[in-house]
């Protein structure tokens, strides 16, 4: 695939789907999915829908400006200033509500990563080299107190930064093998559920903090983890009433799970693209 306008327009469609695919996944506790809003009173189901879909031009932009390049100050920079150009349409879209903030980021960052490997998809290679960029200060990033930033300081956890900067461990040791052992055993959205548990009872997931404090990030991680162990999926609904009384939302969980997903998506899609060159050749 030598045309980066091709790789960028699928990248930024995968990148798109994950995110509706994320959202879509029910029953999801705490979170909007296609049954309620979850703990979000200011969320809705079509306002995510709409967010996801106002990004395409911010993903197709950040794969064109990492396409051919390596990571860097400028590359970072760059990301970055895309990044804030496309929050400000999501902003635009959702009159002032924050839905993807956290998936620009993570999912911006391994676009750029994938656009840099073009043809080569293997996800943990994708995660590293995302965590290249991140490690990149950008300069031009303005001074602002987030609710993850203030509960990362609070409590000591690391938070979406840090998270990238590592290379995404909680999804290369955890969501990402839970997800594909999974689709040996069940079906795809079956699969999806297991991953997103296996990141909710792992993860010091920032949204957690800010809205529940260490007892609810505690609770949810326990509750979290009883359901995957179990497998006992029916519990999930049972889940989401706990979590809405108690104001829960695992937001950095989803992120990653949509991250998760998008990693799978890229490496089929390229996996896609090896097999029809193989046939023609």
């Amino acid at each position: 695939m030598q045309d980066p306008h091709v790789l960028a327009t699928a990248l930024a469609d995968l990148a798109v789907a994950s995110l509706i695919e994320e959202v879509s996944l029910t029953p999801k506790p705490g979170l909007v999915d296609r049954i309620d809003q979850g703990s979000h009173d200011d969320l809705t189901f079509s306002m995510m829908l709409e967010s996801a879909n106002c990004l395409h031009n911010t993903f197709y932009k950040m794969a064109m400006a990492a396409y051919d390049k390596k990571p860097s100050q400028y590359l970072r920079e760059k990301i970055g200033e895309i990044g804030r150009e496309g929050e400000a349409q999501m902003y635009q879209v959702t009159k002032g509500i924050n839905t993807h903030k956290g998936a620009i980021w993570s999912l911006g960052l391994l676009t750029a990563a994938a656009a840099i490997h073009k043809e080569q998809s293997e996800d943990v290679a994708l995660c590293f080299t995302a965590a290249e960029i991140a490690q990149y200060e950008d300069r031009f990033i303005p001074h602002q107190i987030t609710n993850g930033i203030k509960a990362v300081r609070k409590y000591g956890v690391h938070g979406a930064k840090a998270e990238a900067q590592l290379a995404f461990p909680h999804i290369r040791k955890y969501s990402l093998p839970v997800f594909k052992k999974s689709l040996t055993q069940f079906d795809y959205e079956t699969a999806k559920i297991h991953s997103f548990l296996a990141l909710m009872a792992n993860l010091d997931d920032t949204c957690l903090l800010h809205r529940g404090g260490l007892e609810g990030l505690n609770y949810a991680k326990k509750y979290a983890a009883k359901v995957f162990t179990t497998g006992k999926l029916d519990e999930l609904e049972t889940m989401n009433e706990r979590f809405k009384e108690r104001n829960l939302s695992p937001g950095g969980s989803a992120d990653l799970l949509a991250a998760t997903i998008y990693l799978y998506k890229i490496n089929q899609f390229v996996s896609s693209i090896e097999d029809m060159y193989a046939t023609v050749n």
